[in-house]
Formats: structure tokens, sequence, C-alpha cells
């Protein structure tokens, strides 16, 4: 453990203007406050705050970071609160120490909830100051360093992977990648000890066999840059266990068949960023280089600000050699990330969190998404990538990770962009929405004048952004489809009564059912979790009816009314799995009579009037709706899922004949199973798009009338 006067001489190596007294008094502060408080590891628990403070020593952070990686646990583990923090060091100090804290003073059940709960205060907390980040990976990489004192195993994975998931990440983000990759490898050795205690005897393997090849091959690569004019430094080491053991499940190959697990740095000591590409060409000149292992992180940055030269060649020797080209300047952004040019120099304007573009990216993630836990999903998302660097037509640069699609190209650029994305052009050329985005690609997007972001991009779409924007039009676009249903039950629920409807009749209804606002009591009703007659009898007591007999059954025919009865509620503009769906039983389509069925939390199934199904609702009438096709949605050229059965003779050329029966019928089918088999004959189901009724009908009178087909009817149930 460091003594106190140990982490303020290394304070004030780096910054001679530290506030020795403020480091003092803090360090005296945490000692008393915890006091005999013990850690698993039987270490006195104060030595885990000196110990954050140490990390972010060597990162060489300000005076206010050290003293609230002091202070961190105070007010959480302590009978220290806030305000004593305060008045003793200070509003800013205090700040700091309450971003920190409340990410772990959440009274939320273990699990998902609580880790995505925490994720969420943890930016918000960051949003306003970054140092706050910086504290809590500090504190995170020091608890995973004595991991493995918790004797529960579970706990020890629990920690590792939410490591793995979210600080590793994180660090990563903001480039310091000194901290990325110890916290990874810890996380590694705990989730996959086998593969790690592996790969490690596999290495001490190689380096006995290869005395000092490392040195070697550094030597001659030192040798071919001066013999070049570059004054550079050139440094091996091998690849961490986990970037091996990943390249092996990617490339499915041993360990053995890994031929370059050796990866050589070389720091150019001129700060100009040319000396890098003259240093790669001396490298390339003199040893073949590894096609399409190529990477320039200078001339197009990693959002973190990371900037180097990547190559493979084949090495001194023989060996297959990773390189790393970078200047002084870009290596110490590389290894210290944000901490390289934010560190106890910065002022405190430069402070929030919010100058970092990738920080507003997820507030706005977080802003939109309607729970912790699907934040959570779209910041994992976010920040887990691998990158490709697009442009749009005017040459401007959007960074995406890869597998990225044109909807997440649109979304990065504004999600007025990806709202109205109707197809790209990439490289000039028309593309579909679903393709993957290739490295230098130029994307143009293509714009409606009304927003209408389709569901099914959620399929395909890569980026958390994008996936966070497409929920929240659905959300939208859906409670609109509830309101507008709730409120035409409501009208009928009154007009069958005999009463007028009005919006401020219902005012009673809204007191009575604990709701805020009319919107809320038609969507209510629209999602099926009230009734028409509920909101009735909530107006008007009076009209509440005696719980009816359960041996009682309501007729089926008096429970689903005759079509053209009151007025049919229309069905139109639909969003697919919004607040109308269509029963997969009957498969209705435009021209059948249907009926509609209140679902509790799926608003109205629609069916036909003749499906089986309805039997089991014979006694629930209050769910029963009288809807209609209307003439808009007659007409719409929407296509339908219809299904037939079909009995062919098994003789070649039979399935031929039916698939283009269908086809010249201008019928597509979608899916197709043989549910029975003989040796004459052959049954199968077929799922076929078509516009209506009339256009089913069509297609099966075609197939009657072809000699292989021997039987065909429209399925049901």
């Amino acid at each position: 453990m460091m003594r106190q006067y140990e982490l303020v001489e290394r304070v004030r190596g780096y910054d001679p203007g530290a506030d020795e007294d403020l480091l003092n008094r803090a360090y005296v502060y945490t000692m008393k406050a915890h006091g005999t408080q013990k850690r698993v590891s039987g270490d006195p628990y104060f030595s885990h705050p000196i110990e954050v403070a140490g990390i972010l020593a060597d990162y060489r952070l300000d005076s206010a970071s050290i003293v609230t990686a002091l202070l961190h646990d105070t007010v959480e583990d302590t009978l220290a609160t806030l305000e004593d923090i305060e008045r003793a060091f200070g509003p800013q100090i205090a700040q700091l120490v309450d971003g920190v804290t409340k990410l772990s003073r959440l009274e939320l059940p273990e699990g998902g909830s609580r880790q995505a709960e925490n994720f969420r205060k943890l930016f918000l907390a960051m949003s306003n100051d970054i140092r706050v980040l910086l504290v809590k990976l500090a504190d995170r990489l020091h608890n995973m360093r004595t991991l493995h004192f918790i004797k529960d195993e579970a706990k020890r994975r629990r920690i590792a992977k939410e490591t793995m998931e979210i600080y590793v990440p994180l660090a990563e983000r903001i480039g310091m990648q000194q901290m990325k990759e110890e916290l990874e490898s810890l996380a590694f050795r705990e989730t996959n000890p086998d593969a790690h205690a592996s790969i490690l005897a596999r290495l001490d393997f190689l380096r006995a066999q290869g005395t000092d090849l490392m040195g070697r091959i550094a030597q001659e690569l030192q040798a071919t840059l001066q013999a070049g004019g570059v004054a550079a430094s050139v440094t091996g080491r091998e690849k961490r266990p986990l970037s091996i053991w990943r390249k092996m499940e990617r490339k499915a190959v041993s360990f053995e068949q890994l031929s370059d697990v050796m990866a050589f740095r070389i720091v150019c000591a001129d700060s100009e960023p040319a000396i890098c590409y003259r240093a790669l060409g001396l490298v390339h000149a003199r040893y073949p280089m590894v096609p399409g292992l190529f990477k320039d992180y200078i001339s197009t940055p990693k959002r973190n600000g990371y900037r180097s030269l990547h190559t493979s060649v084949i090495g001194p020797e023989k060996h297959r050699i990773e390189v790393q080209i970078r200047t002084e300047a870009m290596h110490q952004t590389a290894e210290l990330g944000v901490a390289a040019h934010w560190q106890y120099k910065q002022p405190e304007t430069q402070t929030g969190g919010t100058q970092y573009r990738w920080i507003r990216e997820l507030l706005e993630i977080l802003e939109h998404a309607s729970s912790p836990e699907e934040f959570l999903e779209n910041t994992k998302l976010e920040m887990f990538q691998d990158q490709v660097f697009c442009f749009s037509p005017k040459g401007g640069l959007i960074v995406l990770p890869r597998g990225a699609t044109p909807v997440d190209f649109a979304y990065a650029v504004h999600s007025g962009v990806g709202d109205s994305c109707v197809g790209c052009k990439i490289n000039g050329r028309m593309m579909p929405l679903r393709s993957r985005l290739e490295n230098g690609d130029q994307v143009e997007i293509l714009r409606s004048k009304t927003p209408s972001p389709s569901p099914t991009w959620l399929d395909f779409v890569v980026t958390g952004r994008a996936r966070s924007a497409i929920r929240r039009f659905i959300r939208a676009r859906e409670l609109e489809q509830y309101e507008g249903l709730g409120k035409a039950i409501v009208q009928k629920a009154f007009r069958q009564e005999g009463h007028e409807f009005s919006d401020p009749a219902l005012a009673t209804a809204l007191s009575a059912l604990k709701l805020r606002e009319a919107e809320d009591l038609y969507i209510a009703v629209g999602k099926g979790d009230l009734t028409g007659r509920q909101v009735l009898e909530a107006v008007m007591p009076q009209l509440k009816q005696p719980e009816a007999d359960p041996g009682k059954v309501v007729p089926l025919a008096k429970a689903r009314g005759k079509r053209g009865e009151g007025e049919a509620v229309p069905i139109k503009g639909l969003i697919p799995g919004m607040a109308l769906h269509f029963a997969g039983c009957c498969h209705p389509l435009p021209g059948d009579r249907i009926v509609g069925v209140i679902t509790t939390g799926r608003g109205v199934t629609i069916h036909t009037i003749d499906c089986e199904q309805l039997e089991q609702f014979n006694d629930q009438p209050e769910r029963w709706l009288d809807v209609a096709w209307d003439e808009a949605g007659a007409a719409d050229p929407k296509l339908h899922v219809g299904r037939i059965h079909a009995v062919l003779g098994n003789e070649p050329g039979s399935l031929a004949s039916l698939t283009a029966v269908i086809a010249k019928n201008q019928g597509n089918i979608s899916n197709l199973k043989i549910v029975n088999r003989t040796p004459e004959f052959f049954e199968m189901v077929l799922d076929i798009e078509v516009a209506n009724l009339r256009h089913l009908t069509n297609i099966i009178a075609a197939l009657r009338a072809t000699a292989h087909v021997h039987a065909v009817e429209r399925a049901r149930n």
C-alpha cells in the first residue's frame, strides 16, 4: 500500500503546483472514515481508495481526480455524508464524489435491471464531468486486480462479465489502451480460465524455444529504419492471450497454426505524421507485406482519437509479424487516451463529458429509451465495434461499426435523415438498404417527405443509435394506433347504450380509473387493458350489471352480429405488430367477412367470421368488435397471405405445374410444407401472397383446372 508522502510526491512529480495540503487531508480523511473496515483479502479497506488514487496518478491526472479517488467510497461505506465532504473539500470535490457514489447506491434487484440502471447513471454522471468515468475505471481496475480473493465463483464471473461488457469498451472508447488491455486480460482469466491457462503455457513454451527471438527482430527493424534515415525506437511484445484466443476462434485454427503472435511498435522521434509513412515505406521495401492487413488510422483516426499505421509483414527470420508505426504524440494518445491530452493542465471548462460526440450520441439514446434494459442493449451495440469509414456525397466522413448498413449511415448523419430514408446509392449505384458498407464507400441517402422507418430495419441495423430511433418511432406510431382504436371502441360503447359521447364526459372515468389524460384512457382501451363497457360504467355507475352466470353461454350468432349493423371500426394504415394484427389460424383476406377480438396487451386480432378459434370467445361478448374492410383498405396494393391445401399426383412435373399456375396468376409462394406423402400422392400446405379474397379464389380455380392437381381448397385453422 502506498504511503501518504509517496502519493503526494508522485502527484507533485508531474504537477509541481498541486495542492499538497488537499491531498494530505484527503488521505487522512479516508483512513479515519474507513477505520477498521477490511476487504475480502484481509487488507485494510482504505488501501483500496489509495490504490485507485495511485492508478490515476500514473495517468498524471489533476489533484481533484486524485482526491475524488481517495474519497469515492466514504459516502457509501462510512458515516461520512456528502455535506461533510463539501464542507471539508469544497463543492467541486463533493460533486465528483457524488457522481461516483450514485452508481452503487441503487437499491434494485440483482441482474440486468441493476446493471442497466447503473450504466444509465454512469452516463448521466460522466456527461457532467468526464473525470467521474476515469475514477470509476480506476476503481474497477483495482477491484479486478484483487478479484481472486472473492470465494464465490459465480460472483467472480458476474463481475468479470460486467467488466468485459461495460468497462472494457468504455476504456477503449476514451482511448485508454493500457487500462483496456489489463481489464480485458483480467476478465478473460476469470471468464475462461482453461483457455487463458492453455495459451499462457504455449507462450511460455515458445519463449523457451526461441531464445531472444523478439529482441533479434526488434534490432533488425531498428537497423532497417536507421539505414533509411528514420530515427525511431522499436519495441516488441507478445499478443495478449485474449487477442490470440479471439483470432483462433475467428479463423477456426489451432494455436500452432497462428503465425503472428508477435507485434512490434515503431515510435518515430520526428513529430510530423509524414515520417510514419516514410518508415512504412522502408519496412515494406525490405519485407513482403501480407495483403489485406494494412490499416491507416492516421488519415482516418478512430473515434477515440487513436492514430497509427498498422501492417503485417513476413519479417526477419521469415516470421510473420504485426507492425504499428506512430509518432511519440500519437503513442501517448494511444496508450493514455483522453488522459493524454486531458491531464492536470486541463482547464475546468473542458471536463464536461458532452464535449465528446460519442457521449452526446449515447445521451440521445438514453433520452429516448423506454427502459434501462433497452438503453443497455443499444449502448452495448454502440460501443462494441470494429470501424469502417464511409463518406457522404460532399466528402464528409462518417465512422460506423463493422457490418453497418445505409440505414445506420443515415441515422449517424441525423435522426431526421434516418427517419425519412427510403433508399440509397452506394458508390453511385442503387443498392438495398440492408447492404453492408465497406471502407471507403460513398453513401447517398434517398429521402421522402414523410418519416416512415420500417420495423423490419431492426432486423439488420447494427448501431444503437439507429435501433433506438427506429424503436422510438414505432412506439409513437403504436400509441397513435392504440389511441385511435380505443376512441372508436369507447364511442361505440356509448352509442350502443343510447348515450351521447363527449370528451368532457370522460373526466369522471379518468378519476375512477386513475388515469391522467383522455389519451391514456384511449390507449389502455386500444391495448385491451380496459373495455369500452368498463369506461361507460366508470362514467355512469348506474349502468353496472350483475356479474354474468358463468354457466350461461352467449350464442355465437348473437355475439357476432351482422355485417352492416352499426359502424365498423376502420382497418387501415396498419404497421406490423401494432394495434391491429391478423390471426394466423384463418388468414383473413380483404373480401372475407371478419370480426375483431380484443386481446389483452396486443390490441385487436382479426379473424374470419367462420374461424373455429372464435368458439372460445362465445362467453365474452364484450371482447367482440364488428369490423370490416373499408374501401381504401380493400384497394390497398399491399399483399396478404392466404393459405391453401393441395393434393398433387406423385409424378414428375406436378410441382412445377402447380408453381407455374400460381406464378401465372400473379401469386407468390411465401411458404410451402409437405404434410403427407404416399407412393401415389402428396399433400401440401402453401402460403401465397395475394391481393384479396378474389385473387386467391382465382388461383384456386386455376389450380383445379390443372391435370396434376387432384384437389385444392382454402386451408382453415
